[in-house]
């Protein structure tokens, strides 16, 4: 099996760290890694915070075995969970805990999943059409392209890739199968590429690029995972502790910045000389809007360009009135 350590550039990692180690401080300090990957935050979290414990959560089963390979020196330090990461209970039932210290979402796709050619995730180089992260998953890339009719493959392009010409590859999509199914990445791209007029396609960019993205989402239920899972990690956080969040596209960020916007804020009307106790902001946030790579780092680590990282501290129980709204 190839070194994890060699096979990835964990992004903004001292910056996850410095963020999460004030609340790491303390013996029994328990931090999870919703989305542990080949292990590179953990291991620096682990190594920097000597005081604290790392639950590392993941769905892809070839992660976990990387990772805890690259962990094992750190003996029972290291908890391996394999569930999606909005499974933050099931995180700290095995930490044994009802709280964490830290919570680190990295969201996205990782450089394994991109990398290994096999798992259909780059448009880059021709493979089965699969997308799962999770490689137990029912459902394929190609199963969802062969079955979903033409109105919805044009939905999960349009929201999910944000695709100008969602209506058109949709139609070319259906188009194409009633001759035979698509089953090759190469064999999307090249009908994607064929969708999207030559003056719209952006210099350097691939055109099926956001197609791919849109996929990969929908096969995955990311954006339904992630809405599940930011309200769970702010709840399976303790009163002083930290919340890293690192999104990659928009649709992802929007969700972590509204739902930290309605922690940090109070819901009581303006202009009340005494802001009750349950409309109390629940969280800090402790990055102004959304941080980005240094200058630096992306053009070190390309993957980093696109992030976008908010952090929050919890500052308070969540009110019992404010959980009833949010649900």
């Amino acid at each position: 099996m190839t070194d994890a350590a060699s096979r990835h550039q964990p992004v903004m990692l001292q910056r996850c760290v410095d963020l999460l180690a004030p609340a790491l401080d303390r013996d029994g300090a328990v931090a999870i890694d919703g989305t542990l990957g080949m292990g590179g935050h953990t291991e620096a979290i682990l190594e920097q915070c000597p005081r604290a414990t790392v639950v590392g959560i993941d769905r892809d089963t070839d992660a976990i075995a990387l990772a805890s390979e690259r962990l094992a020196r750190f003996g029972d330090r290291f908890v391996a969970h394999h569930a999606e990461y909005d499974d933050i209970a099931g995180a700290l039932a095995l930490a044994g805990v009802d709280a964490a210290d830290g919570i680190l979402l990295d969201l996205g796709v990782s450089s394994l999943q991109i990398d290994e050619a096999e798992r259909g995730f780059s448009y880059a180089q021709d493979a089965p059409l699969d997308m799962r992260m999770n490689r137990e998953d029912p459902v394929t890339a190609a199963d969802l392209l062969r079955d979903a009719d033409e109105r919805e493959l044009a939905r999960i392009l349009r929201e999910y890739g944000e695709e100008r010409f969602a209506g058109r590859i949709a139609e070319s999509i259906v188009k194409r199968r009633a001759e035979a199914p698509l089953t090759r990445t190469a064999e999307l791209t090249d009908l994607v590429r064929a969708c999207i007029p030559a003056a719209s396609r952006q210099p350097g960019s691939n055109p099926a690029k956001r197609t791919f993205q849109a996929l990969r989402i929908a096969v995955n239920r990311e954006l339904d995972v992630l809405e599940a899972a930011i309200p769970a990690a702010i709840e399976g956080t303790r009163v002083g502790g930290r919340i890293v969040v690192m999104a990659y596209q928009s649709l992802e960020d929007r969700i972590v910045k509204t739902a930290f916007a309605a922690g940090a804020t109070a819901s009581a009307p303006p202009g009340l000389p005494v802001v009750p106790e349950d409309d109390q902001p629940y969280l800090r946030l402790l990055t102004r809007g959304a941080e980005k790579a240094s200058a630096e780092e992306a053009e070190s680590n390309p993957r980093s360009k696109p992030v976008r990282l908010r952090a929050a501290e919890r500052i308070r129980l969540t009110p019992a009135s404010r959980l009833r709204r949010a649900a």
